[in-house]
């Protein structure tokens, strides 16, 4: 075997030594010298080109990678005096810091931070009003969003997120009122400077980011492509990308520059008009109605069976292409176009009937978007002939029902009197060894008495008749007297009797071969009998606190629920309600939870709390909010309700009442408008507003109090009732299809 060649050279720049006088100069290795080398030296022998294929391998594996320069590294972004990294859930690619000040404060704060270090920030189209913060630094974009802190009163999180940018386009130093789009190429601002120089200034900015002006040749493939262009008062060009630049592909753009009257330019570069699709598909559709593609957005209200509905969007696409669409889609839908309204070539109205609709259809421009709004409602012929398919409708399932309901009452009567033929109606005799201090028949069985809630439970096999014989029989000898009632027939009964200032009441009910019998009253409670002073009763176990529950509550329970109020447009519950019975003393489940909630932070106001040997109501001061824990009892078991409010999420959905005053939400999850009337006050509430997923509908400030309110709907009768609201509460109050509101605990 050949002998392994040295690789001892690849280490003489390391060690080099002085040359001596009139040597020769020592030989400089760089990697690509070190690479020819090694494969010169391991394709010298034929045994070694295995060894040269792979070295040649690792070589080509050891090339590092390069992080993506287009995503920003935001844990190195700068951040405000006193931030406080939340590090419970790390994230490479977003990060939260907590500050010391209010999210109004560290808004402002924020954006003057960023600002310093090079970040300008824009707004996207048609999301002026969103509370991001959106950035972009060179080819790098950001977003930030502040909130208040959970936990942390008079704090807020801040948090950084990388946008990619997928479309960049030059912003220019000082640029104002800037407007883009990151996912496709649109920018619009003002530059503090002449015509003549922000042309110099894009010229060379686009190209420096990877536009080139677009050659005729390559415009020659769109048809309707006109290069040449003219505006009066600007200037217009246009750009492309190729498309082999490693970036996505990118439709040709228009610059347009226009002098303004105070010596600034407007901006303005989108996609070429020519580069859209001058006819449109049908895309998914909005409430049953038409809607083009391509969309920025859209949306829909009420249905295809609403009286009335409407289809909003914004479609990426020129206003005549859109109007195209319109006009070719709605005839093809049974739809007429039977008149425009006076317009120009940015705003469009035409008016639109169907044999049940009319309506009208909005097309205008705002950005480099065609907005759509299309609202159409039913004439009052279709609405009524609606009603009366409606009704007709109704009518026979009602009529059906009572057709099965009757047969079904028939077979459960014959059945039922079959089974009181069968039960004996002898008479019956007292049960010996009876642990009630009433009588009880000697056929009862699945006996259940408690003598601490003076309630009994028995079945029996003998007839309804025979058990109130029975209890008339045993009864008024020894002193009771029975009051009549409505209810005494072979199947059911009602017995009351009373004596001596004690009650007791018998529900006689037959179910199936068998009677049962409940009996509950004053005189069915038992004495405590005494107990043996050796043999005290053994203190009760503390409670146990259920880990999967979002608010506490012991393990030892018998029912459970958990309910939580959202206001639309907010995922953060602004009330949670707790609702539990626990098989313990009231004593003890107090105990439970000041133990508990003052794990979690709750501080209880001292001065609200109000004890008694059968309720309890204490008051907390939890990190989100207020909290209130009614305690009660009812069938030797402790109810539970513990209501807990989220001050910040409220605030955030502009429902926080002001202090000592309650707000009311009104909402309409109706087809029709309708009216309310309280306090003196007429609200409107339109059709499908204020549930957690549509708009959110009008609010009231009310003093706390009882109020009589009125709700009106069209061709309906008006519906009256009471609401009470309490200091600090807010109440949502929902409007049904037939003028019955519901009240909801909001906050």
């Amino acid at each position: 075997m050949s002998p392994r060649p040295s690789c001892r050279w690849m280490t003489r720049s390391s060690r080099r030594r002085a040359p001596k006088p009139g040597a020769p100069r020592a030989r400089t290795w760089s990697w690509r010298s070190v690479m020819t080398e090694l494969w010169r030296q391991a394709i010298a022998g034929p045994r070694l080109r295995l060894f040269a294929c792979g070295l040649l391998l690792l070589t080509g594996c050891a090339v590092p990678a390069h992080a993506d320069d287009a995503i920003v590294d935001v844990h190195g972004l700068p951040r405000l005096d006193g931030a406080v990294e939340d590090t419970s859930r790390p994230d490479r690619y977003r990060v939260v810091y907590r500050v010391p000040m209010l999210a109004a404060a560290a808004n402002p704060a924020t954006q003057q931070l960023l600002a310093a270090d090079g970040w300008v920030r824009y707004v996207r189209p048609l999301d002026e009003r969103s509370a991001l913060l959106n950035y972009k630094k060179g080819k790098q974009g950001l977003t930030v969003y502040l909130s208040g802190s959970a936990g942390h009163p008079g704090q807020s999180d801040v948090t950084y997120s990388p946008q990619r940018i997928y479309a960049d386009l030059p912003f220019a130093d000082g640029a104002v009122d800037l407007v883009f789009d990151e996912t496709r190429p649109y920018l619009s601002c003002v530059v503090p400077m002449a015509l003549d120089a922000a042309k110099a200034l894009y010229a060379k900015d686009m190209i420096a980011i990877g536009w080139k002006p677009l050659a005729p040749e390559a415009a020659a493939r769109w048809p309707n492509a006109d290069l040449s262009e003219t505006m009066p008062g600007g200037v217009r060009a246009f750009y492309g990308r190729d498309d082999n630049d490693g970036s996505r592909r990118q439709s040709p753009v228009m610059l347009t520059l226009t002098r303004r009257d105070d010596g600034r330019t407007n901006v303005e570069v989108r996609v070429a008009p020519f580069a859209l699709p001058a006819e449109l598909e049908a895309g998914e559709e909005r409430a049953g109605l038409p809607m083009p593609k391509p969309t920025k957005w859209s949306q829909s209200l009420g249905g295809a069976t609403s009286p009335s509905r409407q289809a909003k969007g914004a479609v990426i696409a020129e206003l005549p292409a859109v109007l195209a669409f319109y006009t070719r889609e709605l005839p093809a839908r049974g739809w007429r176009i039977e008149a425009a309204a006076p317009g120009t070539a940015n705003d469009v109205t035409l008016k639109v009937a169907s044999a049940e609709e009319t309506g009208t259809l909005r097309l205008s421009r705002n950005y480099d978007l065609t907005m759509v709004e299309l609202s159409v409602r039913a004439t009052e012929a279709a609405l009524a002939a609606r009603a009366k398919a409606k009704k007709d409708a109704d009518d026979r399932f009602m009529a059906d029902a009572a057709a099965m309901a009757k047969q079904v009452i028939a077979a459960d009567e014959a059945r039922r009197s079959a089974q009181v033929g069968a039960m004996s109606d002898a008479p019956l005799k007292a049960l010996a060894g009876n642990p009630a201090p009433i009588p009880l028949p000697e056929t009862a069985e699945a006996v259940e008495f408690d003598g601490s809630q003076g309630r009994l439970e028995f079945k029996s096999t003998s007839s309804v008749r025979a058990l109130t014989g029975f209890y008339r029989a045993t009864l008024k000898p020894a002193g009771w007297k029975e009051a009549p009632t409505v209810i005494d027939n072979p199947t059911m009964a009602r017995l009351e009797f009373s004596t001596k200032g004690k009650a007791v009441a018998f529900t006689i009910m037959q179910m199936g071969p068998k009677v049962n019998v409940t009996a509950d009253g004053t005189g069915l409670v038992a004495a405590a009998g005494p107990t043996a002073a050796a043999q005290p009763a053994p203190a009760a176990a503390p409670l146990e606190a259920d880990p999967s529950s979002a608010l506490p509550v012991p393990k030892e329970r018998s029912a459970t629920s958990m309910g939580r109020s959202k206001a639309p447009g907010i995922d953060t519950p602004v009330r949670l309600e707790l609702e539990a019975s626990v098989p313990a003393e009231l004593k003890a489940v107090v105990a439970f939870y000041r133990s508990e909630l003052a794990k979690l932070g709750w501080q209880e106001t001292p001065q609200s709390a109000q004890i008694s040997v059968d309720s309890a109501r204490l008051a907390f001061a939890s990190p989100q909010g207020p909290a209130v824990l009614t305690l009660g009892r009812a069938r030797g078991e402790t109810s539970v309700n513990l209501v807990q409010k989220n001050a910040d999420a409220a605030a955030k959905a502009e429902i926080l009442p002001k202090p000592g005053q309650s707000k009311l939400m009104l909402g309409n999850v109706g087809d029709a408008d309708a009216v309310l009337t309280i306090n003196k006050q007429t609200v409107k509430i339109a059709a499908g507003i204020g549930s957690p997923k549509t708009p959110k509908g009008p609010l009231l400030d009310l003093p706390p109090g009882k109020y009589r309110y009125e709700i009106k709907i069209a061709g309906r009768a008006p519906v009256s009732d009471t609401i009470a609201l309490g200091a600090g509460d807010t109440w949502g109050l929902m409007v049904g299809p037939t003028g019955r509101a519901l009240p909801l605990p909001l906050y």
